[in-house]
């Protein structure tokens, strides 16, 4: 398994550069157009909203224990001012995510170092994966960028799969090997039912060859979208056994 070593400027790059994206595409799309994690656009805007302010709330208190859960939604307003809402909470966001360092203490839902780096890293993602979804809404979606999708793959194997978030089955056995084909990295999970385990390549090379096997191969943005539900399964190269694949995604 390939280190990508992403830091938190990485990560607050990738949300100064997708932020506006997502913004312009949602502005060109309306509130109606459906999205392909099943929410229409307006519903994007309003869950992102929400999530957004959580965030900027709660992770500069510098403590690990749980914060409340974020506030149930108000009635939806009209779209130009949802549009300025998400802007406004998009750009605190960010701005409060650069303010702080990485290592303050800050609680999460995954088994992980409580600190801010989770969430740095979390919502790069979460605002890579919403532009792609409202530039698809418009027809004119862009891959997540290689390093950045790379990372968003990591996330889902280390952090998502170990805290208990896989939407496929949990009763399979097997090896699965993933492979980004725009660039050098690639990925070794084992499953063990409902226990997961991110290998080591040289890992694989063990005498436990009675399990199922299966490989997917797809760009890294291809691979991410595919894992989070957003692309259907058989947009990918696969050999084996699909079931294993389909075992990793997660939501």
């Amino acid at each position: 398994m390939n280190r990508l070593h992403a830091t938190k400027d990485f990560w607050i790059a990738a949300l100064r550069a997708d932020g506006p994206a997502l913004q312009d595409a949602l502005a060109e799309a309306g509130p109606d157009q459906p999205v392909p994690s099943g929410l229409s656009t307006a519903g994007l805007v309003e869950n992102l909203t929400t999530e957004l302010h959580w965030v900027r709330e709660h992770i500069p208190r510098g403590v690990t224990d749980r914060p409340a859960d974020p506030a149930p939604p108000q009635p939806r307003p009209a779209w130009p001012d949802a549009l300025d809402g998400l802007r406004r909470e998009l750009t605190g966001t960010i701005e409060t995510l650069d303010a702080v360092d990485a290592e303050l203490p800050a609680w999460n839902w995954a088994p992980q170092p409580k600190k801010a780096a989770f969430w740095q890293r979390r919502m790069a993602h979460e605002i890579a994966l919403r532009r792609w979804e409202a530039e698809s809404a418009v027809g004119r979606a862009t891959p997540v960028e290689t390093k950045l999708a790379a990372d968003g793959i990591s996330e889902a194997l280390d952090t998502w799969l170990p805290a208990g978030r896989r939407t496929g089955p949990t009763d399979l056995h097997g090896v699965v090997h993933l492979v980004a084909t725009d660039g050098a990295y690639d990925w070794f999970v084992r499953l063990r039912g409902a226990g997961v385990a991110l290998l080591d390549t040289g890992t694989i090379l063990d005498t436990d060859d009675h399990h199922p096997r299966a490989e997917a191969s797809g760009t890294a943005s291809e691979l991410l979208l595919t894992l989070t539900g957003r692309r259907p399964t058989d947009a990918l190269v696969t050999t084996g056994d699909p079931r294993l694949f389909a075992a990793l995604q997660v939501g």
